[in-house]
């Protein structure tokens, strides 16, 4: 019994030896690569990684099949921000782009400063000759996003992988083991597309992408460990060097990100020059055309979807430019732009935004290069616009309609009326609605209604004022502009720079005036009704204020003030201005005007000093001018009539 318990005991210690020896070889290489993985850089406190950390399972249950190891290696989030360029790093096996041409600085972005960039590409013969033929100044579509600002259409320094994304020679690979194996190893991709893992080997990882980068790493570390979770990243990305040729505005040799774009690397490059194309930037690689990108597609429509990914040595050819029309008229946008073979009228209306909400939408007005010596313009139906083919040197134009004024007899009319009328409001009438309707709608006038005094206000008659005004103003600056040449020589200088700084803020003055649209109705001061068959118009205003028994003397009098009529015996207008005081010494007695209650100026060469008062008129005594210079004159003017406010007095008479 004793001998057999001792037999046992040794083929039991023998089979535990074979055990143990059996576990050394498989776990052997463990501390070489435990020693070649620091294992203080592992990151033990990232959540995506403790997740997948608590869903492997480790080979300690008997299944140490690779595929299963391989499977379990899976993290949360696997599409993770990197660093696009590491700023203090230079990777000479790759190209240093700090060293000569272009160069991206700490950001990212493309430092302007590292090339001699051109200035935005002058205009060519055909937008000069489009902004002479139809006197509007037109760009070429695109050419605003070719700014220098603009360059800054780059990769930031910290982006996210794309899924897609596929690894490139100088790509950093960043592998994280945690597990039966522990440590962590940052390595590049060589020129042969392989990374080296110690106790492992060679893996080659050029073109994998990024979505099957964790997969291809753990099925290599599968052939020697089990029971183990992998984490797998992209630290940085490696630059790229590309060509940008043909019609560039600064053609050259470009590095950039991994992560650009043929967008990005025509940007760099300051875009298409004046004669370059920005329908058609072709991408060649390894001598072969694999895309034809049309810029329009991202400046109308936003669309990237076709903007490929660059490779190390890509060449991007700009053609020149193709046919180009200049759009003009009630668009969205006025532009000249460029038209791809078989584009129709209809599709260049489409790249200028279509027409506006005021434009007629059913035809277009077509100049044409042909058609000069012949018929000079056609008119097309928009309709067929689809079909008729767009030729280079066409001038596009859309004709506003809803700006068209329409006659009157066609136009309905909200009007306003107000004041002494017994129901006051906003009347709609249709058109060609006499005055005397809206008064019986408005209820008629009050017993207090001064008729004479009735200020009507149109909308028509202000917009023809303030015309008006303004050429009038345009030749008082013009005048003024002249008078210094021929300015008294007898004038001191500084007070001839005093008068025309006078006059000139004079003229700012009335620069900020706007015209009121009154109408001056010739009415009888005793009248008892409005005029009853003056057509109405939209917009229309009238207001009936009540009977006044007031008159005001203003201007350069002693006593300026408005006086209670006396109507025991009629007085006239030099009455009251001795009710004033009488004109001061410097009062220009010549130049004495009254303005009616009616709107209606009276002037001294037309009797107004004789002129019996009525009420609700306003008499103003100017100043007296002491120069014959047209600068004085001005400066007095202007004194007078922001002095003494005429236009509120009158009001305030009247009212």
């Amino acid at each position: 019994m004793t001998a057999m318990t001792k037999t046992g005991r040794h083929a039991g210690m023998r089979l535990l030896a074979r055990s143990v020896s059996a576990s050394a070889l498989l776990l052997a290489p463990l501390p070489a690569f435990a020693q070649l993985i620091d294992p203080n850089s592992i990151p033990r406190t990232s959540t995506g990684d403790q997740n997948a950390s608590d869903q492997q399972q480790s080979g300690r249950s008997g299944q140490s099949d690779r595929t299963d190891n391989s499977q379990t290696a899976t993290t949360s989030n696997p599409y993770e921000p990197v660093a696009v360029r590491d700023p203090s790093s230079s990777n000479e096996e790759y190209g240093d782009s700090r060293r000569s041409g272009p160069r991206l600085g700490a950001n990212g972005l493309l430092e302007l400063d590292s090339v001699n960039l051109k200035k935005p590409a002058a205009p060519g013969e055909f937008e000069k000759w489009a902004r002479d033929a139809t006197g509007r100044d037109l760009k070429r579509y695109g050419s605003d996003l070719l700014v220098p600002a603009a360059r800054d259409f780059a990769v930031p320094s910290t982006t996210t992988i794309p899924p897609d994304y596929a690894l490139n020679v100088g790509d950093t690979v960043s592998i994280s083991l945690t597990g039966s194996v522990e440590g962590s190893i940052d390595s590049v991709i060589d020129r042969d597309g392989r990374i080296f893992l110690p106790n492992i080997g060679a893996v080659s990882l050029i073109g994998v992408r990024y979505r099957d980068l964790k997969d291809r790493i753990a099925a290599a570390i599968g052939r020697q460990y089990r029971g183990y979770n992998v984490s797998v990243s992209i630290k940085k990305l490696a630059g790229v060097r590309v060509y940008v040729t043909g019609f560039a505005n600064n053609p050259g040799a470009y590095s950039v990100t991994s992560l650009s774009t043929l967008v990005n690397a025509v940007l760099a490059a300051g875009g298409p020059s004046g004669g370059g194309s920005f329908r058609s930037v072709k991408l060649y690689r390894n001598g072969a055309e694999v895309a034809d990108f049309d810029l329009y597609q991202l400046l109308r429509k936003g669309n990237r979807a076709q903007d490929p990914l660059l490779q190390n040595e890509d060449v991007l050819f700009i053609p020149a430019v193709g046919k180009q029309i200049a759009v003009i008229g009630s668009v969205n946008e006025e532009a000249i732009y460029e038209t791809r073979p078989g584009e129709s009228l209809a599709d260049v209306l489409a790249l200028a935004g279509g027409p506006t909400t005021l434009a007629d939408p059913s035809r277009l007005v077509l100049y044409r290069q042909s058609d000069q010596d012949t018929v000079g313009s056609r008119l097309i139906d928009i309709a067929l616009a689809g079909s008729e083919r767009a030729e280079g040197g066409d001038i596009v134009q859309l004709l506003p309609q809803g700006s068209l004024t329409r006659p009157l007899e066609r136009q309905q009319a909200v009007v306003r009326i107000e004041g002494e009328v017994n129901r006051p409001g906003n009347y709609y009438v249709p058109p060609n609605t006499p005055f005397e309707k809206v008064l019986e709608m408005a209820g008629g006038m009050t017993a207090r209604a001064y008729v004479y005094g009735t200020r009507f206000y149109r909308e028509s008659v202000r917009a023809q004022q303030r015309r008006s005004f303004r050429e009038a103003v345009d030749q008082m600056e013009v005048t003024l502009a002249a008078a210094p040449l021929n300015a008294d020589r007898i004038v001191d200088a500084g007070e001839r720079q005093s008068q025309v700084a006078a006059a000139r803020a004079f003229l700012e003055q009335l620069r900020a005036k706007e015209p009121d649209g009154r109408l001056v109705m010739d009415l009888a001061p005793t009248a008892a009704a409005l005029p009853a068959n003056l057509a109405l118009e939209n917009n229309d205003h009238i207001v009936v204020p009540p009977r006044v028994d007031t008159v005001g003397v203003f201007g350069a009098v002693y006593r300026p003030a408005s006086f209670l009529l006396s109507y025991g015996k009629p007085l006239r207008v030099k009455d009251y201005v001795y009710q004033a005081g009488g004109a001061i010494r410097g009062a220009d007695k010549g130049n004495i005007f009254v303005v009616r209650a009616n709107g209606s100026v009276l002037t001294r060469s037309r009797g107004a000093m004789s002129a019996k008062v009525l009420p609700g008129d306003v008499v103003f005594v100017p100043i007296k001018s002491q120069s014959s210079s047209i600068l004085a004159k001005i400066r007095d003017i202007s004194t007078i009539l922001f002095q003494f406010g005429i236009t509120a007095a009158a009001l305030a008479a009247i009212n």
